[in-house]
């Protein structure tokens, strides 16, 4: 049995009073994971665990059979492998987004949607001006990039700005955790005040170097937003990790499909081939087309291929409601059909998992860590009593309320 997840970031919603009270996934034209929810075996899941926050890198490692308190890092780490840095045991690697600030507060978390190209100019020039032997930015896509500092402190306290939209941001600048820590270094390591005191001064720094850019200048006499301020957040050390090989031995190979450098990381430590897909841009307009043809490739040779989309999640993130049902809508349409269509009669068996990571409402635009519908889907399978796929149908689905690692169990247990 060969095994397929195709994940909807953020997918997953809360009832919205403009669709009548329905969710998206209730609201929107879905009619491949309609089918398969009514062909196959529904269920909810847990994919956040106790004390962690509800982001990308908690909820697919979570996803794909991980104890978090066992391997979690924070996302800089993940994205490093992505990227093709290799850290050091001194390193302290963090998320750096290029944000959009006005008026005192974030207003964007992605610097007004800053296309990779004219990201790599700007973490050029910060690494020009910032940069040091301590200090080195390192380009990633869009607007997600990477600082790594050598001797920084992972027990600091750091605000994701996709979860403050339109609040002010100095009350959210980096402080030391209130723990153990506090006061003493990790050996030669910074203390968590130090690393604090060290990123604050360089996102103000970024602030000012960023105002001047030909770049910002342009945006600003133009009217739009302006890529204006490095936000740093999810740091942590180098991982260890258990490829998925080692942990199930139904998967004797892999393979990940994602335009995101963080979920390129949780595959490359998971032991999964990174597929690039052409046109792949994490955003609405991405090559759905072109993923559902790698990840139908991919099965041909590889036991399990984890398929992620990016687009719901950031439409979330953007309070945009129609986008997001759109999002939906290609999702179940352009990537997940022709999956089915092509793999349905192959001689060898195929089973498809649809899932979201987490919650990114459209009305809250912020993550959100409640459970997230899934459905099971493969030739032969008993089905339940599911008409429909969506955060309400699920509950009434024959798997019920799983947690965590329970979702690969019951994936890996499908004969």
């Amino acid at each position: 049995m060969k095994r397929v997840i195709i994940l909807g970031d953020g997918m997953a919603d809360l009832p919205v009073e403009r669709l009548g009270g329905k969710t998206l996934l209730q609201y929107a034209h879905k009619p491949m994971m309609d089918q398969l929810a009514k062909e196959g075996r529904c269920g909810r899941l847990v994919t956040v665990p106790e004390g962690f926050p509800p982001g990308s890198e908690v909820a697919n490692t979570a996803i794909l059979g991980y104890d978090l308190n066992k391997v979690y890092e924070g996302r800089g780490p993940l994205e490093a492998a992505s990227i093709g840095y290799e850290m050091a045991d001194d390193d302290f690697a963090i998320r750096c987004n290029i944000i959009t600030i006005e008026d005192g507060k974030i207003i964007t978390h992605n610097g007004g949607n800053l296309e990779t190209d004219d990201a790599r100019v700007l973490i050029e020039y910060l690494n020009e001006h910032l940069g040091s032997d301590r200090v080195r930015f390192i380009t990633g896509i869009q607007y997600r990039h990477l600082l790594v500092i050598k001797g920084g402190n992972k027990h600091i306290v750091c605000a994701p700005p996709h979860d403050h939209p339109n609040e002010e941001w100095r009350p959210l600048l980096v402080k030391p955790e209130n723990s153990e820590y506090s006061e003493n270094s990790e050996n030669s390591r910074l203390t968590p005040q130090q690393t604090a005191d060290l990123i604050n001064d360089l996102i103000l720094r970024s602030q000012e170097l960023l105002a001047k850019h030909p770049y910002n200048l342009a945006k600003a006499a133009k009217g739009e937003r302006q890529a204006n301020s490095i936000w740093p957040w999810s740091g942590g050390y180098r991982p260890s990790m258990e490829t998925l090989m080692q942990q199930y031995p139904e998967i004797k190979s892999g393979a990940v499909i994602s335009a995101v450098d963080l979920i390129q990381g949780i595959g490359k430590y998971a032991g999964l081939r990174i597929i690039k897909v052409p046109g792949a841009t994490g955003l609405a307009d991405t090559n759905y087309e072109g993923k559902a043809q790698a990840a139908i490739d991919a099965l041909r040779q590889d036991d399990f291929v984890f398929v992620h989309v990016e687009a719901s999640d950031e439409a979330g993130h953007d309070g945009d409601l129609d986008l997001k049902l759109k999002t939906i809508e290609y999702l179940d349409q352009r990537l997940i059909a022709p999956i089915y269509h092509e793999v349905k009669d192959w001689q060898d068996d195929v089973c498809i998992a649809v899932l979201p990571d987490h919650l990114t409402p459209v009305e809250q635009r912020i993550h959100v860590g409640q459970p997230v519908p899934f459905l099971i889907w493969h030739r032969g399978i008993e089905p339940d009593d599911v008409q429909q796929y969506d955060e309400v149908s699920c509950v009434n689905g024959s798997y019920g309320l799983l947690r965590l690692h329970e979702f690969m169990q019951a994936l890996m247990a499908v004969r």
